[in-house]
């Protein structure tokens, strides 16, 4: 059972507008979003974040094998799942979906993205001057590795969120 209650979008007052977009959207509203309508604000920032980035420069590919690198390394099972599923919707193969749990890829540049990604994370954003160095001899770029940083930081929200509201698997 959730510990922050999940709003019933049918009921709800200043969130119904964003969750039916969500469902305008998806055909559905997802439980994470159900519970970040507790707070507008939360769920307007998260949605609003994953739409910047979905317009970025990451192929949506990496960006799911991003998502399920960092939710492996924050033990988040709701984004793990969800992230796994969007992923087999973006034609990841099976093998790619497990190997993204461990920073993996078999594209050496894909594998770069993970790794820095993981640094992040296990360094709390300090990464050191050699992650740098390997994800800009990679052939990332600014904009790139910028995304890269708000991925993970998108990530790792909804992942604390999902952790600590302990939101049921749909």
């Amino acid at each position: 059972m959730s510990r922050i209650t999940a709003v019933d979008p049918n009921a709800a007052s200043r969130a119904k507008e964003l969750l039916d977009g969500v469902k305008a959207q998806l055909g559905r509203v997802p439980n994470m979003m159900r519970v970040m309508a507790q707070s507008p604000a939360v769920l307007s920032g998260a949605l609003s974040l994953s739409t910047a980035l979905a317009g970025g420069t990451l192929k949506p590919q990496l960006r799911e094998q991003i998502a399920i690198a960092v939710s492996q390394a924050n033990s988040c099972e709701y984004c793990l799942s969800a992230h796994t599923t969007i992923g087999k919707l973006h034609g990841l193969p099976p093998e790619e979906l497990n190997a993204a749990r461990t920073g993996k890829s078999a594209d050496m540049k894909t594998q770069a993205a993970l790794e820095f990604a993981l640094a992040i994370v296990a360094a709390n954003g300090r990464v050191t001057d050699g992650a740098f160095t390997d994800i800009r001899e990679a052939g990332y770029g600014d904009e790139e590795i910028a995304e890269i940083v708000a991925n993970v930081a998108l990530t790792t929200f909804t992942n604390y969120f999902n952790n600590v509201a302990q939101t049921k698997l749909d």
